[in-house]
């Protein structure tokens, strides 16, 4: 079976740009630090207080005082540094973060996002989530195209408690990219190999218009892989 998780974080961070600061959400979207592309330098930031996030300790190696936003163990790069959550939200809140890349549960055609509760379900918390769908620049929806039972998350409207209103910029899945634009609406930019533009229609309720320089088998892995 294809690692639909990497493959997602693999076309995702072709959107990231050299010298970016960036902040990676839980799940899916640290796995693009393992996919930087070749020249690109960026800085990445964690909202419970660090900047210069460096790659994964070992494992058991970890200083379990130092982590990110999910917990996880962290490292820093050369210039890296901690700081307060209050320091770490200013930094958000003031526009100084370039990109987020998001996990969600739904996403809608207006840009909303509706990441951090099922109801009727136990609810964790919205964590940062909301501060960076209204602080970064840009924001990119990175999650697997359908949930566990076949249904969509590109829907028509979000049913579930939104954390932010018309803040999605692009819509990254295993299967297709989606950009919004002012007065389009998101267009179906690329289509991952092994499906056609008949096959996003069929699992995306979302609406959306095909872009007329559409790229088939745009990423994924290649036959064989």
């Amino acid at each position: 079976m294809p690692d639909i998780k990497n493959i997602i974080a693999a076309r995702a961070a072709r959107e990231l740009k050299d010298g970016q600061v960036i902040n990676l959400g839980i799940g899916i979207p640290t796995l693009v630090a393992n996919h930087m592309p070749p020249g690109v330098d960026v800085v990445i930031h964690s909202e419970n207080g660090a900047v210069g996030v460096g790659p994964a300790p070992e494992p058991l190696c970890g200083d379990p005082d130092r982590g990110n936003a999910g917990g996880a163990p962290i490292t820093l790069i050369a210039g890296g540094s901690y700081f307060d959550s209050a320091t770490s939200f200013g930094m958000i809140r003031g526009g100084h973060v370039d990109m987020t890349f998001l996990g969600t549960l739904q996403v809608d055609g207006e840009g909303n996002i509706a990441s951090y509760e099922i109801p009727g379900k136990l609810v964790a918390g919205m964590g940062g989530a909301m501060d960076l769908l209204a602080g970064a620049k840009t924001v990119n929806v990175v999650t697997e195209h359908c949930s566990k039972d076949g249904a969509s998350k590109l829907v028509k409207k979000c049913t579930f408690p939104l954390t932010g209103a018309g803040e999605a910029d692009v819509i990254i899945t295993e299967r297709a990219v989606f950009r919004r634009y002012p007065g389009k609406g998101f267009v179906l930019e690329e289509v991952a190999r092994g499906y056609t533009l008949d096959d996003i229609a069929a699992c995306t309720d979302m609406d959306y218009v095909v872009s007329d320089t559409v790229q088939l088998e745009a990423f994924g892995p290649e036959p064989g892989e």
